[in-house]
């Protein structure tokens, strides 16, 4: 069984609340929103897993965009 450090639970824990919220949005939109979310974390997946302080800002990040996404007001993500 795979051990993962606290940064590598918050990213995953983020990644999933993240899936969850797109599942929220209007059917027609909802791929879209998935596309984005995968594309976003993609973007950081070669950052080495010793760099603390960008991942922890990434997260940070990430949080802000994920409450601010979650709104049922916002319906697509440019």
């Amino acid at each position: 069984m795979v051990r993962f450090s606290g940064l590598q639970k918050e990213v995953l824990s983020l990644y999933r609340d993240c899936l969850r919220a797109a599942f929220q949005k209007p059917i027609d939109r909802r791929q879209h929103w998935i596309n984005y979310i995968h594309s976003e974390f993609n973007k950081s997946r070669n950052i080495p897993r010793r760099d603390f302080s960008t991942v922890e800002y990434l997260i940070r990040t990430g949080k802000r965009r994920y409450e601010m996404y979650k709104s049922p007001d916002i319906k697509d993500v440019l």
